[in-house]
């Protein structure tokens, strides 16, 4: 039984030098994974119109940015898409917007 506790008189409680916490990560928005189906699904669906030799990287590139590392790197990977003349405004608008959709704070 740990005896910290019992005798408690408005002290803190020793903490030995290698009781070493980690500090809590800043949430960051990124893709919901509970909606990741769906969010394919619809990804899918917006992106329909690009040549099937692209398609799969760019649909990929875009779940795995939003999902790993967050909804502002998978939104500049769009913008790289964009400039490059892959993804025209439309669509791109399009995707932007699920991705507001079927995000959250993680």
């Amino acid at each position: 039984m740990d005896n910290r506790r019992s005798n408690y008189k408005g002290k803190k409680p020793f903490r030995s030098k290698e009781d070493k916490r980690q500090p809590v990560p800043k949430k960051v928005k990124k893709l919901d994974m509970r909606k990741s189906e769906e969010f394919n699904f619809m990804l899918s669906r917006a992106i329909e119109d690009l040549p099937d030799s692209i398609r799969g990287s760019i649909a990929g590139g875009i779940y795995a940015a939003a999902s790993r590392q967050g909804l502002n790197e998978a939104k500049t990977f769009l913008a790289k898409k964009g400039e490059e003349g892959l993804i025209d405004e439309k669509m791109q608008k399009q995707i932007w917007n699920l991705l507001n959709d079927y995000s959250t704070y993680r």
